[in-house]
């Protein structure tokens, strides 16, 4: 829990130094997600965070909250315990940074497979953590593109790669399809330099390249034609095609993103 939740704050810490200092106007410039604007794109995930720290911290409030989302008693909009919507950008920041640290200070006195009830099922709170990485990397690659800013990979991509491949089912079952049985053996090179390995040796289908082109088209920040990775056999290229590590309805990532 020590790694992931320090992890979390270096990847938060990077988005928050991106956008620190930035124009109002910036804050209002649409990202390559569809209809969202950077703005948008930060109340999410303070939102998520908001939410996050209650069901780690409170299940039954949780459970009351997520009840009254599904009777209309409630939206999203609620969770974020302010009116987010009429801040300035600059006070969004200071907003979603105490969202933030209020929801990893958590997370830090949790174990590793301590359960946390959430919108699916339920998860042990090590991998929640990795999902609000996750999360939080992704929607970051939108905003540094919105902004134009260039930011290095660095192996905390371990994390968000990990959930691309163990998402591979999920991929499958968000489209209504079955998965097939044929395994899918996944090879890619850090930012460090080190061989990240999933999957049996003897695969014939698999995945070869950068850990950054395969988290990309893993969280579709990049269709897989705008990547260099490598692709071999039929099943390893359907689930390139489809691959999605988060949840949510089915999305296709065009050609040209970013």
């Amino acid at each position: 829990m020590k790694e992931i939740c320090d992890d979390l704050e270096a990847e938060t810490a990077e988005l928050t130094g991106a956008l620190a200092g930035i124009g109002e106007e910036r804050w209002r410039a649409d990202t390559p997600a569809e209809g969202w604007d950077v703005a948008e794109t930060i109340i999410h995930l303070g939102q998520a965070d908001y939410a996050a720290w209650l069901a780690a911290g409170d299940p039954d409030g949780f459970a009351r909250f997520k009840d009254d989302l599904a009777a209309g008693r409630a939206d999203l909009a609620d969770a974020a315990e302010a009116d987010v919507r009429s801040m300035s950008g600059a006070e969004l920041l200071d907003w979603f940074g105490a969202e933030r640290k209020r929801m990893i200070d958590l997370f830090r006195t949790l174990g590793p497979k301590d359960r946390i009830p959430w919108f699916g099922p339920d998860m042990g709170a090590l991998s929640f953590a990795t999902a609000r990485l996750m999360e939080t990397w992704a929607h970051g690659m939108d905003v540094y593109d919105t902004l134009g800013v260039t930011v290095e990979p660095t192996d905390r991509l371990r994390h968000v790669a990990h959930i691309g491949v163990g998402t591979r089912g999920w991929s499958y079952a968000n489209r209504g399809l079955t998965p097939p049985d044929t395994p899918v053996r996944v090879e890619l090179t850090s930012p460090g330099g080190e061989l990240w390995t999933w999957g049996p040796q003897d695969a014939t289908d698999t995945v070869e390249g950068t850990a950054y082109d395969f988290c990309m088209v893993a969280t579709q920040r990049r269709n897989l034609a705008d990547t260099s990775l490598q692709v071999t056999g039929d099943a390893a290229t359907e689930w390139m095609a489809i691959a999605q590590a988060f949840a949510g309805p089915p999305t296709d990532t065009p050609a040209g993103r970013g």
